[in-house]
């Protein structure tokens, strides 16, 4: 597992610097696959030996190659943390795959660690994206939906465990109706993008089962709620600011994912519940 973590987690680097396209160019409505990457200043083309995530970075320090324009270091900062995340995720579903007996447990494996693999990479780029905008995009959100249905419903139709989906369906129900209802009472408070995020969050949260949503749902909020609080006392925002919800949604959602079993045992032991 430990092979493998390190191996998906250069992989995600690569999917990283991938992102960084997502995050500049969905926002403006732009193609993610054309023209290729270049300079912002000169509009030269980057080298595929300038595209190396984070080590080419550093071998330019930080520069373009042909006018010295400086590049943010937010660009090898998305590669590694991509790469850094991909680790804890396939080391929490990457057993499920060594430890299924025949094609169609492997395969129904393969395909959730891949679920939460883009759920992943999907909720970086939509937390820059939301952070820098204020918007979450229907360019990424509805697909992200579709492609964890595919993936889930695969999966459950592999091992015949339609239970765990139908849980699933109900979380992104659940969760979706909830930010609905939520959307209409704050009276533009909260954004449909909220809404529509909190649908795939459903999916990912339901198919780990009940305990996952609640924790997930309940985390949500407690992260945003801290992050205000802190933002607020050091004034950097305002009471009248608008602060964008769909990263805490997104870190409560990862919470509950990696940490929920634990952090709802903890909970039930509060109360004496084992």
């Amino acid at each position: 597992m430990i092979v493998a973590a390190v191996a998906l987690g250069i992989f995600g680097s690569l999917i990283g610097s991938f992102l960084n396209v997502v995050v500049y160019r969905v926002p403006r409505k732009l193609s993610v696959v054309h023209p290729p990457s270049a300079c912002p200043n000169c509009g030269t083309p980057i080298r595929a030996r300038d595209n190396v995530p984070v080590l080419s970075w550093l071998a330019l320090r930080g520069r373009c190659r042909d006018c010295a324009t400086p590049i943010s270091a937010r660009y090898p900062l998305v590669e590694l943390a991509t790469g850094l995340a991909f680790v804890p995720v396939t080391l929490v579903f990457g057993p499920s795959v060594l430890e299924a007996g025949g094609w169609a447990p492997t395969v129904a494996a393969v395909l959730v660690l891949a679920a939460y693999l883009f759920f992943m990479a999907v909720s970086i780029a939509l937390t820059l994206i939301d952070l820098d905008t204020h918007t979450l995009p229907n360019r990424i959100v509805l697909p992200t939906i579709a492609v964890l249905v595919v993936l889930f419903t695969a999966s459950a139709l592999l091992t015949g465990d339609l239970a765990r989906l139908a849980t699933a369906a109900l979380g992104a129900l659940i969760l979706f109706a909830f930010y609905l209802v939520l959307a209409i009472a704050s009276g533009g408070g909260m954004g449909m993008g909220d809404v529509k995020l909190a649908a795939a969050i459903g999916l990912a949260l339901g198919w780990l089962g009940w305990p996952a949503l609640i924790v997930g749902s309940l985390s949500a909020f407690l992260v945003g709620g801290v992050v205000s609080l802190v933002l607020l006392a050091s004034k950097r925002v305002g009471r009248r600011s608008g602060i964008p919800f769909g990263p805490w949604m997104l870190i409560g959602a990862w919470l509950a994912i990696l940490l929920g079993d634990r952090i709802w045992s903890s909970y039930l032991g509060l109360f004496g519940v084992s």
